[in-house]
C-alpha cells in the first residue's frame, strides 16, 4: 500500500525542486515578526542570521548560516532539517511556512 502525502508536504517538496536561485530565504527577524511563541515554522531554503530572536520556536529549514542556528539555539528554541520535521510531523499539522 502506498503511503499517501498530505498536501503540505508536496507544497514544501514544490518549493525545494526549484532553482537555488529562486529559493526562499528568510532573516532571524522574520521569524521573530511572524512566528508565536512554541510554534513550528518551516522555510523551504534558508534560514539568515539579521535580527533578534527572543521567541522559543522549532525551526526546519533546508539549510541554516551558522550564526542564525547560534541565534535559535540561544532563544531556547530547536532547528530541524526538513527531513526530521517530515519524520516526527508526517500529517504537516499545526506548522507554519515562512518565506
Amino acid at each position: 500500500m502506498k503511503a499517501r502525502t498530505s498536501l503540505f508536504w508536496r507544497r514544501i517538496a514544490a518549493d525545494l525542486q526549484k532553482p537555488t536561485r529562486q529559493r526562499r530565504t528568510v532573516n532571524v527577524y522574520k521569524i521573530e515578526q511572524f512566528a508565536r511563541d512554541g510554534e513550528t515554522i518551516v522555510v523551504p531554503g534558508k534560514v539568515l542570521s539579521v535580527g533578534h530572536l527572543s521567541k522559543k520556536v522549532a525551526v526546519a529549514a533546508f539549510t541554516f548560516s551558522k550564526e542564525a542556528e547560534q541565534k535559535i539555539k540561544a532563544a531556547k528554541g530547536t532547528v530541524l532539517s526538513i527531513q526530521e520535521l517530515l519524520q516526527k510531523n508526517p500529517d504537516g499539522k499545526k506548522v507554519r511556512i515562512l518565506g
